[in-house]
């Protein structure tokens, strides 16, 4: 079997990058493209953000956001509106909502998935043979 090559992110696009050196504790909210690459312990809001997880990072969080694309490791529930992306270096741990999962082959994931379904309203036809 041919191997894939291992690509890390295009961190030119990415606005914020929280460095590798850098621990976090706390809530964390922003609304374009972060990247983590260090410790993050707390809670993660990005409603309309992308949360980039480089490889070495570690993540112990809920995390609710528009995107996530994840290398690293991440322990906590995952709440994700369109959607996650687990790559092979990746490790999730923790129950993921979302309306698209893409796991690579030798991701772990360990949890529920439980995957965003549109709701259409029904439509009634009205009987007008009276």
């Amino acid at each position: 079997m041919a191997k894939i090559k291992e690509e890390g992110f295009q961190e030119d696009i990415i606005d914020t990058i929280l460095a590798d050196d850098i621990n976090f504790t706390g809530t964390l909210k922003f609304s374009k493209l972060l990247m983590i690459k260090g410790n993050f312990e707390g809670k993660i809001i990005a409603e309309n953000g992308h949360l980039f997880v480089d490889k070495e990072a570690y993540i112990c969080a809920d995390i609710t956001a528009q995107n996530v694309s994840s290398r690293g490791s991440i322990y906590g529930n995952v709440n994700v509106e369109d959607k996650y992306e687990l790559f092979s270096t990746g490790i999730s741990k923790g129950d993921v909502s979302s309306g698209d999962l893409y796991i690579e082959s030798g991701a772990k994931f360990s949890g529920k998935s439980n995957m965003k379904v549109p709701t259409k309203k029904r439509t009634t036809k009205k009987d007008n043979s009276k």
